[in-house]
């Protein structure tokens, strides 16, 4: 019989499937939407989107390195438990993999074909939910590249090679020997996932954080009494020490510091034998800004025990 659209769209609402599977489970049973639900089932893919509603706010961050390009991907799963398993760590790696052939876009690396096999990254990751029995999700991607030189990595927390609960990539761009640069490059990414800075350069910290920084600082100072003029210095010197803890360039470096990473830098440019510059950096820690459910485990008791 003719499958319509309309009969897809139905079965995509009671199921949450996606169109192609909702389009094959009506031709395999004849456009009867209560088998094609069963034949889903029978498949795991309604199993799997049932339980897209879950948090997945765990598993691994997974990094990789080419030719002056790296990539970092975060693949989230429901528990720790999960994370620690071999299936789910060669999933993570296989699609950081991926997306080391993109452009690193969350959305180039779900459609990207999954190594050794005709399914996407975002097929593969359904199928490991009915398998595996959690929420999964790829959740974000990057990549940084460089003309000339080097895009370091590090893991924190590392699980296994590659994969661990934070990645940093640092990319450095210069002519110089490349070992020193990466050598460098890896102490500057450590030192990325021990500060945080929100910024390379002072110029790219979003104005309205500045804004607010300033007027924190302008109250702070007024309360001091003493004349605008000097209040005005005041905040000038408190904005410099901001900069100093939240722009990387600024920031002592973790490795020296008695050196800014900037005036580290310069140093390492001299050993590699050519000027150096770091042009990006990305830091990924697993599960940041997730809003992770919390449950009142005395009270899910004290109702369970009221029931009889």
């Amino acid at each position: 019989m003719t499958i319509s659209a309309s009969m897809v769209k139905d079965l995509r609402e009671k199921t949450g499937a996606g169109m192609m599977d909702c389009k094959t489970a009506l031709a395999e049973t004849n456009g009867d939407i209560e088998a094609a639900i069963d034949w889903l089932r029978a498949k795991g893919i309604a199993k799997a989107d049932k339980k897209s509603g879950r948090t997945a706010a765990e598993g691994l961050v997974g990094v990789a390195a080419g030719d002056n390009k790296a990539v970092v991907v975060e693949v989230n799963s429901e528990t720790d438990f999960v994370a620690r398993n071999d299936a789910f760590q060669t999933l993570v790696r296989n699609v950081a993999q991926v997306a080391l052939a993109t452009d690193g876009t969350v959305d180039a690396v779900a459609a990207g074909t999954y190594p050794a096999s005709e399914k996407s990254v975002a097929d593969t990751i359904k199928d490991a939910i009915g398998t595996i029995g959690e929420n999964m999700n790829l959740r974000r991607s990057a990549q940084l590249s460089v003309s000339n030189g080097v895009v370091a990595t590090y893991i924190h927390n590392q699980v296994v090679e590659g994969l661990g609960k934070m990645g940093v990539l640092v990319a450095i761009e210069s002519d110089g020997d490349k070992a020193a640069l990466n050598a460098f490059g890896r102490q500057v990414a450590m030192h990325v996932a021990a500060t945080n800075p929100l910024a390379l350069v002072e110029t790219e910290i979003d104005a309205a954080t500045v804004e607010r920084e300033k007027a924190v600082f302008s109250e702070q100072a007024r309360q001091s009494g003493k004349p605008d003029a000097i209040v005005e210095k005041m905040v000038d010197g408190r904005l410099r020490k901001f900069y100093e803890e939240v722009v990387l360039l600024k920031q002592a470096f973790v490795i020296n510091p008695d050196l800014t990473v900037e005036k580290a830098l310069e140093a390492v440019a001299k050993e590699a034998g050519a000027p150096a510059k770091i042009t990006g950096f990305v830091r990924f820690a697993l599960g940041e800004g997730i809003e992770r459910e919390q449950s009142d485990f005395a009270a899910e008791v004290a109702a369970a025990a009221g029931k009889k």
